[in-house]
């Protein structure tokens, strides 16, 4: 039995390909810097040897093959131990494409934001006509509780982020995926630790059009700009459009402000209506994305809108923590501006009678923190009632610009403590508090939660 170890298993990318690894029969083990639940607890319940910190001891006896995570770098003593002692090693992305992707029809979902919830819906409508696809994708969907497994062939769904593969691999992770049918959802700068500029992301994001065959098909909105730029670059692949609000090959119309009831058109066509669990116009693009991309696969547009009206969502995506004397708290992943903005449209969609809507927001994000977004942060907070922001320690710009923007609705603190007492102090009944981070923000939703009983 061939043994893997993997560098960095904890991550959501790299704990799905270790469960996946496992499922084909190898020997898997790993190492990361935090070994911690909900990840450890899948992994250790698939029987992987879970090794907390990044020791060389771990890779001895040697394994047959080291897959090393993006977030080691040269000088971290297990990576300078494999390539002192020449064992082979190789990248996720790659053993993604080499021991699973390989014959499989890949369909990638790309773009800066919005990818999770894409792929768990493309991978549920597979799911629910009986495709039973595989699927790896960077969270966990609700109606899998699981973010990734190897299904039957040939469908695979992947997210396709375009974060670089690793240290010795400085080209995308998506390049190695192969898809034949490709989600471009949208395309605008981030990852500012990786990428000079958006030029250097349209590159990479051409690098993927290159590969996507001709018997392919490639979807994305209508009149993006740095879209339609990337794709006259050159395009060998037939191209499809989607817009919740505008004219293009899949379109939708809201029979409500919240976009939970749909109405969809092909090239004009109706074509069915969705009535479903989840709400805003973001939603309502990733649903028609979903759609479309399945058709691809033989998927019946109408089996595919049935199949989406159960569609109970993913974690970390406006999921509902609990609610406390009719003060709900909300989950959401948001950390560029475009995704904050549309979150908190669909959640003020969403509001009950004399509700508020109360944003707590941590910018952790290494672009975030670098201030590459500070000129945007404030118009995409407009939308909250109340705007709760924490500093963090290694921000590179002061906050303060932002208060200032928004015009006495907004505050920054230093602790979650201080920033905690004031929204408990805030809340008041209906009132939605959406929490935005993509990190633990300290437990803060569980702390919400236990303070408003009190």
């Amino acid at each position: 039995m061939m043994h893997i170890h993997i560098l960095g298993i904890c991550g959501t990318f790299m704990g799905g390909l270790a469960l996946l690894a496992r499922e084909q029969g190898y020997e898997v083990s790993g190492s990361d810097a935090g070994v911690y639940p909900p990840m450890s607890t899948q992994l250790e319940q698939a029987g992987i040897q879970l090794h907390e910190g990044y020791t060389v001891d771990a890779l001895e006896p040697a394994p047959d093959l080291v897959v090393i995570g993006n977030a080691l770098s040269r000088g971290n003593a297990v990576v300078e131990y494999v390539l002192d002692r020449n064992l082979p090693y190789t990248s996720g992305p790659q053993f993604l494409s080499e021991h699973v992707l390989n014959d499989r029809w890949v369909l990638a979902v790309a773009g800066t934001h919005g990818k999770t919830t894409t792929a768990s819906m493309l991978a549920h409508i597979l799911d629910q006509c009986g495709l039973a696809p595989g699927f790896l994708i960077g969270g966990v969907a609700e109606d899998f509780g699981i973010s990734a497994r190897l299904g039957k062939a040939p469908f695979f769904v992947v997210e396709a982020d375009e974060y670089d593969t690793a240290f010795f691999d400085k080209r995308s992770k998506f390049v190695h995926y192969k898809p034949r049918t490709l989600i471009v959802n949208n395309l605008e700068f981030d990852h500012a630790d990786i990428f000079d500029d958006l030029a250097a992301i349209q590159k990479q994001f051409h690098h993927l059009v290159r590969i996507v065959p001709s018997n392919g098909l490639i979807i994305h909105p209508p009149s993006i700009a740095a879209i339609d730029e990337m794709l006259a670059m050159g395009c060998w692949t037939p191209t499809e459009t989607f817009s919740a609000d505008g004219s293009a090959d899949w379109q939708c119309h809201s029979a409500s402000p919240a976009y939970d009831r749909l109405g969809i058109t092909i090239k004009q066509q109706p074509s069915g209506s969705l009535q479903w669990q989840q709400a805003g116009k973001h939603n309502a693009n990733n649903a028609l994305v979903a759609i479309a991309a399945a058709r691809h696969a033989g998927v019946p547009v109408a089996e595919a809108i049935k199949a989406l009206c159960e569609f109970k969502g993913v974690k970390r995506r406006m999921e509902l923590r609990g609610e406390v004397n009719a003060i709900r708290v909300f989950d959401d992943f948001a950390h560029h501006p475009t995704a904050i903005d549309t979150t908190l449209k669909g959640a003020k969609q969403c509001l009950r009678d004399a509700g508020r809507l109360l944003a707590v927001l941590e910018p952790r994000s290494n672009t975030m923190r670098m201030g590459i977004h500070k000129a945007t942060l404030a118009n995409s907070l407009q939308d909250a009632d109340q705007v709760f922001l924490l500093t963090p320690n290694d921000i590179d710009w002061s906050l303060d610009e932002v208060v200032s923007a928004l015009a006495g609705k907004a505050k920054s603190f230093k602790t979650i403590d201080d920033l905690l007492a004031a929204v408990l102090a805030e809340a008041k009944p209906n009132d939605d508090i959406v929490v935005m981070s993509n990190g633990a923000f300290g437990s803060i939703h569980e702390r919400l939660l236990k303070g408003l009983v009190q």
